[in-house]
């Protein structure tokens, strides 16, 4: 079992190449006993956006605080606060914060070792 309150967890620059402004906390993983699923919290700054990508797995979003826009390869979804998103794998996206305040959501990915 964890308790453990977000802000005491580490948070790091996202490092992808096309990634502006954001942050990442990997709230809950491998390492604490979680075998099938993680679950980050990003942070993006007013202007700062996500890398356009894709890769082999779903996204399950709660957007926490903030707004933007999720782009796709024909299209441009806006959402805020409250939301939730699914991205399908191998569907490239970018989440771009549209606001003036920070973009805060929750991401949930199947665990590193089932990416693969």
């Amino acid at each position: 079992m964890k308790i453990q309150n977000f802000k005491d967890i580490e948070e790091t620059e996202v490092a992808m190449e096309g990634t502006k402004d954001a942050r990442m906390r990997m709230l809950i993983s491998d390492k604490d006993g979680a075998d099938n699923f993680a679950m980050r919290m990003f942070t993006v700054a007013s202007g700062g956006h996500t890398p356009f990508h894709f890769h082999n797995y779903e996204h399950e979003v709660f957007v926490l605080e903030g707004q933007g826009v999720l782009k796709g390869e024909d299209k441009e979804h806006p959402f805020k606060a409250g939301d939730v998103i699914f991205v399908s794998p191998n569907e490239k996206h970018q989440f771009i914060n549209a606001g003036k305040k920070e973009l805060k959501f929750l991401c949930l990915i199947p665990a590193p070792e089932k990416c693969a």
